[in-house]
């Protein structure tokens, strides 16, 4: 059951990775991140980025671990732990897109925050 969770869970990271690495690259959408305020992030931000992506694959392969679809590479208690940890970090996004000035950021990340907080939520208590 736990698969149900973890696919969609990782299909929306990826997607967030690939536009985390056009932020990253220059493409003229950071409207949708990073608070909107820029088109194209300065330096700093598309380190950001670049740093999201890395954060992606970890909470990725935390969820597909957590599924056992791939092996953990740490103990089951400490993935039962961070997958609580990822669910409020993502319902604390939810919050933070909502509040966004940004208001392309507020209706695109929001609802994303919202089903990656959901679908976390229920991995933890699986």
């Amino acid at each position: 059951m736990e698969q149900l969770y973890a696919i969609p869970a990782c299909i929306i990271l990826g997607c967030l990775a690939v536009f985390q690495v056009a932020l990253a690259a220059g493409a003229p959408l950071g409207r949708f991140a990073w608070g909107g305020q820029h088109d194209i992030l300065p330096q700093k931000l598309r380190v950001g980025s670049v740093v999201s992506v890395v954060l992606y694959a970890l909470f990725g392969y935390t969820a597909l671990a957590k599924a056992e679809l791939v092996p953990a590479l740490i103990s089951e208690g400490f993935t039962d732990v961070f997958m609580w940890v990822l669910t409020a970090y993502f319902t604390l996004g939810v919050f933070m897109n909502a509040v966004s000035r940004s208001k392309p950021e507020r209706c695109v990340m929001t609802p994303v925050a919202l089903v990656l907080a959901i679908l976390f939520l229920l991995l933890s208590l699986g």
